[in-house]
């Protein structure tokens, strides 16, 4: 990526997703909604690996050109311009974390809707200095917890 592009990059995020042994589901929705997010422009794929790790704990990663046409090979479209930012070193993390006969996607992608607001603020002076999620069973515990302090206040 040269110095433009990166200048015009939204906040980059990354995830990575376990399919436990024998419990995977692989339907191709997973594909498809990433599919639905890129061509909307939501966000820009920028790497995508999918690893495995054998009940010996032997691992294996694979970029998404390595497999055939079917439910991930639909996504090979999306890494045309991979930036492959995920290193050996990332997937060893990775792998590290992982339960033996498991598969995982490592997924990095730029929030391509924030990134005209991301780039003002930048042009503007401005950095970041903070950044964070809320994971969605802390917004689910706080409701509760609103609602219990509400019922008890009412009671």
């Amino acid at each position: 990526m040269n110095d433009e592009v990166m200048d015009e990059l939204g906040p980059i995020d990354y995830l990575v997703v376990e399919f436990p042994a024998g419990k995977a589901a692989f339907s191709g929705a997973m594909a498809e909604k990433l599919k639905e997010l890129v061509e909307s422009n939501t966000v820009r794929v920028l790497d995508l690996l999918i690893i495995t790790k054998d009940e010996a704990g032997e691992v294996d990663a694979f970029e998404l050109h390595e497999f055939e046409d079917g439910d991930v090979g639909a996504l090979r479209e999306l890494g045309a311009e991979f930036a492959q930012l995920l290193s050996e070193e990332d997937v060893g993390h990775i792998a590290a974390a992982l339960d033996p006969g498991t598969v995982a996607a490592a997924l990095v992608w730029e929030n391509t809707w924030a990134a005209p607001f991301a780039a003002s603020i930048r042009h503007s002076g401005g950095q970041l200095v903070a950044s964070g999620r809320i994971p969605m069973q802390a917004i689910i515990a706080a409701a509760e917890a609103a609602a219990d302090a509400a019922a008890t206040e009412g009671a």
